[in-house]
Parts: structure tokens; sequence; C-alpha cells
């Protein structure tokens, strides 16, 4: 169960997990808290996976209503344990476990900073009876841990993935211009104050003044897409930036020479495996769980957050060195393959079920 707006971080592990649990003989199904139009994308990828679902409407963050109408969609699924990811799935799914007797886990996603103020109380309240709390990555483990989360609770598994993304691009680089020779840097997120798009943008303007010829793709939406419009105008970067709102990211990996991910925190980052089995060198900030993903030196470089300078100069470089590239994109492929495979993420997950069930 988790609320669905659209397809993120969540909802893409979601889309792996779900359909390798059917594989190995477990009967799992979604509720969708369903909470936005894009919504739909998420539930027709569930289609084609054949995970069977069910919609709940989620207009209200706090309602009696949808407590009743979890309650009667769990029930009519008779579930032998319950699932739940983010915030809303944890509070009306945590609610209609104990409603159902039924065991439940949860799974963290981010290291949200809320948790630390007030809410953790509510949190705490909410998690009172959990089996297992799974946390996506080491950082945000240790996060709940300061939280107040019980550690015997907490458990990490981190995300996996197989392959890149094979949906096709609606726009691709060439249908924007983008010339076959131009080093492309590629950064993939939402447009909001988390990915820090304006460091990016700084670091990029930098870039430029020594290769004219590079260009930057944007690819996400959020609140701030006019913002980061602006500021790319500001800076002098019409028409070398690309801001090209939320679009499918095949064809840009497939493209992209390096991948850039200047997050002030992340929770994991799983666009961070699908550059990795791009085969793409990655800059990215040194913060939460991105070193766990990203080996400093070896799949691509660290810097530190909110760097502008320092981002600029780990893309200069790579930009100049096409063979550093292929290096670090070739070990950060097999360190995608090796380490964060669908298949070690399905075990470890069916390992806590084992053990809730218990």
């Amino acid at each position: 169960m988790a609320k669905v707006q659209g397809v993120g971080g969540c909802e893409q592990h979601l889309l792996a997990l779900l359909p390798a649990l059917r594989e190995r003989g477990v009967d799992a199904r979604f509720i969708s808290l369903d909470a936005g139009r894009d919504a739909a994308r998420f539930h027709r990828a569930l289609d084609e996976r054949r995970i069977p679902w069910q919609r709940v409407p989620c207009r209200f963050d706090v309602s009696p209503l949808l407590a009743g109408r979890v309650v009667r969609a769990l029930r009519a699924e008779r579930p032998d344990l319950v699932h739940t990811h983010m915030v809303h799935a944890d509070a009306y799914g945590s609610f209609a476990a104990h409603a159902l007797r039924a065991p439940f886990v949860s799974t963290r996603h981010n290291d949200d900073r809320y948790l630390l103020g007030p809410f953790r109380y509510v949190d705490r309240a909410l998690m009172h009876g959990v089996s297992r709390i799974v946390a996506i990555s080491d950082a945000v483990r240790e996060f709940h841990l300061r939280a107040g989360l019980p550690a015997d609770k907490l458990v990490t598994i981190h995300y996996g993935l197989d392959e890149p993304p094979s949906t096709p691009s609606e726009v691709t680089p060439a249908d924007v211009g983008v010339p076959d020779d131009a080093p492309l840097v590629l950064a993939v997120g939402r447009l909001i104050e988390q990915k820090d798009h304006m460091t990016l943008l700084t670091a990029f303007a930098r870039v430029r003044e020594s290769r004219p010829d590079a260009r930057l793709a944007i690819l996400g939406w959020g609140p701030l897409e006019q913002a980061t419009r602006e500021r790319a105008h500001m800076l002098g970067l019409d028409g070398t930036v690309l801001v090209l709102g939320r679009v499918e990211p095949r064809d840009w990996l497939a493209r992209a020479d390096i991948f850039a991910h200047t997050s002030r925190w992340e929770g994991f980052g799983i666009v961070l495996l699908e550059a990795m089995l791009a085969g793409l060198p990655i800059v990215a900030t040194r913060v939460s769980a991105v070193p766990e993903i990203v080996a400093d030196g070896t799949t691509g470089y660290l810097v530190p957050p909110a760097d502008a300078d320092a981002v600029a100069e780990r893309l200069s470089e790579l930009i100049g060195d096409p063979a550093r590239r292929r290096t670090l994109g070739d070990a950060g492929r097999k360190r995608a393959c090796d380490e964060f495979s669908v298949a070690r993420m399905t075990e470890r997950t069916l390992a806590v079920y084992e053990e809730a069930l218990r």
C-alpha cells in the first residue's frame, strides 16, 4: 500500500519488487491511495506487470472516511501481511492492520526532516506493533534511529534494479536539436528544493566558459519548474540548458555522457542506479545515502552539497576525458549489477516477511 501521485522512486521500487515477489510465489497485491492525476501512469504500469490492484481515493491527509475505506479494502483482500510505503500508507495501513489483526511491515524511503520534529511522536505511535521497519539505505536507517524508532525493528534493504528504463522518451535529444557531438550532462529528478538544481545550473554556467559546446538536460516536474527556467535564462544558458518537464529518460540516458545529481539529501536515489546501469559516470553530492551507491573515484565523483565550484570542476574534468568516463561508467554498471539487483532486494524482503509472519 502507498499513496500514489505519480511515478517517483517509491513507485519505481514497487514496480520492480511486486512482480519479483509474485514470481517467487507471493500473492502480492497493491492498494493505491490515489492522490493525483499522474497516478494513472503508475496504475498502467501495474497492469502491464499483471499486478492486481485496487484504488482508494485519497483527497485529504486526515480523513476518518479514508480510514474506513482502507479497512474495507484490506478486509476484502484478507492479507496475511500488510506492507506500507510512505507516511499516508503508514498511518492508514497500520490502523487497518491493527483492526484486522494482521502483521505489518513499513518501508521508509526518505530521511524526511519533519520526523525530527513533533510528528515523530505520532510516527512512533503509528509504528506500535510493527513487525519490521525497512530502510532503503543505511543513511535512512540511521535517520530513523535518531527519530526514535526502535533499533531492533529497523533493517536496511537497498533498492534493486536490473536494467535501465525501457519506455521510449516522448522527446529525444535529436528532437530538440542536441548536436551529436555535443557533450551532454543529464539530471533527472523532481524540481523541488531538495534536488538543488540551482547549484547545478550555476556549476554548468562555469563549465560553459571553457566548453561552450556542452549541453545540460534536466528531466523532471515540480513546483520549481518555472524558477529553474528563469535561473537558466539569468545565467545566459538559453538554448544550452533544456528543462523538459516529465519525460521518460530512456533515450536521454542512452545519449548522455555524464549524469549529475546535486541533491541536498537523498533517501536513496534510484535514478543513480538507472544511470549506472546505462554506463554513465556520475557527479553527485556526498549526502545521505548517495555514498552507499556511488563509489567515489570508482564509479563517479562525490562533491560537497551546494558547492557549484566542485561540481563544475568534476564535470569539466569528465567532459575533457572520454576514456575516464568509460572507465567510471563500466565500473558503475558492474557495481549496480553486483550490489543492487532485484533478486537481492527480493530475497531480503522475503526474509523480512517470513520473520514477521513467525
